[in-house]
C-alpha cells in the first residue's frame, strides 16, 4: 500500500512540474539548469545553510591544521566547490585547488576568494568527482567534500579517488545530507519527491545512505556522526558529518 501511495504523489508532483519534465524531454533543462538555475540557486540557498551549519563547519575543520605535511605545508583540494562557501573555515596559508564539475560556478567562487586573502588560491579544475586525474596521487593533505556526494554519479568512485590523492596520513572531510531513518515519515515523503527533486536540482539524490560507502571505504580511521539540520525543506534536514583518515 506505501508503494502505490509513493507512486501516486510522485505522479502528482510530476504533474506539477510537468513544464520543467518537458523541457528536459527536450533537451532544454539540464544546459540551462546547469548554466543559469542551479549556480543562481546554489549561491542564494547556501548562505542560508551556511548560517544553520556554521558552528557545525567550524567544529569539523578546527584541526585541519593536524594534518600539515612534513614540509609545513597544507594542500587541500576540494570536490565540488561550488560557491565556495568553506573559504573562510580554512587556516591561513593553507594552498587551496578548486574543483567542479560545472564551470559555471568560477565567478561566485571568485568572488568569495576575494573576502578569503588569508588563502592561497592554487587554482580551478572542471572534473567530476569519480574522474580526479588531473589531481597527482598522495599529492594533498586534506580533501573537503560538503554537499557534494548527494549528486555524483558514483560515490564509491569518489571516495576511491580521494583515498588516490591523499597523502598516507592526510585526511578527508564531509559534511553531506543523507536519507532520513527508514522507518520514519520524512524518508517517505524523500521517496516521494526523489525523482522530480533529482530533475530540478542537478542531479541532487536525496535518498543516499552515503555513511554506508564511508564505512566500506578502505579509510584506516573514521570518524562520522549524524546531525540534523534545521532547514525548511524536511527532506534534507538529515546530514552527516565528521572525518575520515587514510
Amino acid at each position: 500500500m506505501a508503494e502505490v501511495t509513493i507512486l501516486f504523489l510522485r505522479a502528482c508532483l510530476a504533474l506539477l512540474a510537468m513544464p520543467i519534465y518537458l523541457l528536459s524531454f527536450l533537451g532544454i533543462w539540464q544546459p540551462f539548469c546547469r548554466k543559469v538555475f542551479f549556480p543562481f540557486f546554489s549561491d542564494k540557498c547556501s548562505a542560508y545553510h551556511q548560517k544553520k551549519v556554521k558552528k557545525h563547519k567550524q567544529e569539523l575543520f578546527r584541526n585541519l591544521p593536524d594534518f600539515t605535511s612534513p614540509s609545513g605545508e597544507l594542500k587541500l583540494l576540494e570536490i565540488g566547490t561550488g560557491c565556495g562557501m568553506n573559504f573562510q573555515f580554512y587556516p591561513p596559508g593553507c594552498k587551496v585547488t578548486c574543483t567542479d564539475i560545472n564551470p559555471n560556478f568560477q565567478q561566485s567562487l571568485l568572488k568569495n576568494l576575494s573576502k578569503n586573502q588569508h588563502l592561497q588560491y592554487e587554482g580551478f579544475l572542471v572534473a567530476a568527482g569519480e574522474d580526479l586525474h588531473q589531481v597527482p596521487s598522495s599529492s594533498v593533505d586534506a580533501v573537503v567534500c560538503t554537499l557534494v556526494l548527494c549528486s555524483v554519479s558514483n560515490i564509491t568512485g569518489t571516495l576511491r579517488e580521494v583515498l588516490r590523492v591523499l597523502r598516507p596520513g592526510g585526511a578527508f572531510y564531509f559534511l553531506e545530507h543523507v536519507a532520513a531513518d527508514r522507518s520514519s515519515w520524512n524518508y517517505f515523503w524523500q521517496q516521494v519527491c526523489h525523482p522530480t527533486w533529482k530533475l530540478l536540482f542537478d542531479g541532487c539524490c536525496i535518498t543516499r545512505e552515503a555513511w554506508k560507502n564511508l564505512e566500506e571505504a578502505n579509510f584506516s580511521e573514521l570518524k562520522l556522526r549524524h546531525i540534523k539540520v534545521e532547514l525548511p525543506c524536511p527532506p534534507i534536514t538529515p546530514h552527516i558529518i565528521g572525518y575520515a583518515v587514510k
